[in-house]
């Protein structure tokens, strides 16, 4: 009987920890949703998508007129822009930033958003000629101070 009720409980376990792994993985899946917009005109852009694709990201495209505006309405700093504005889970992700941070930024929530100020050469979606400027992934505080949140050296 003490067997019975020690394997009934091992089942129980074994159940609970399946359904949480389950929700934990359908969390995951859509967390990993991101809305990209940009001009139609931009090739880099749709490098950067597939780099985010290529990263297990599933892609809204937005394709956009005023990019200035879009920038202005998720609070992306002048200092911090580039081509290209994303946003995932409510904080923006501005220009060429790798895939690594923007799957740390849940670990980052005093953050509004990251940023890859410009387009550095060798950046995901500016990958050309096997050169890569020195770069760094700036996070922007919800209180307005910018933080550098990675780095990446020039080769």
């Amino acid at each position: 009987m003490k067997a019975k009720l020690l394997l009934k409980g091992r089942a129980l376990r074994v159940a609970a920890f399946a359904t949480l792994f389950m929700a934990s993985a359908a969390q995951a899946a859509e967390a990993l949703t991101i809305d990209v917009h940009r001009s139609a005109s931009c090739g880099c852009c749709k490098k950067w998508i597939k780099h985010l694709e290529a990263n297990g990201f599933k892609v809204n495209d937005h394709v956009e007129s005023n990019m200035s505006a879009v920038k202005q309405r998720l609070g992306v700093a002048p200092r911090l822009a580039s081509c290209h504005t994303a946003v995932i889970n409510g904080k923006f992700v501005e220009g060429h930033v790798p895939a690594a941070q923007i799957l740390e930024l849940n670990k980052h929530p005093d953050l509004a958003g990251i940023a890859v100020p410009g387009m550095p050469a060798g950046s995901p979606g500016m990958e050309a000629g096997g050169r890569q400027d020195a770069y760094q992934v700036i996070g922007l505080t919800k209180t307005g101070t910018d933080q550098t949140i990675a780095e990446y050296p020039a080769n």
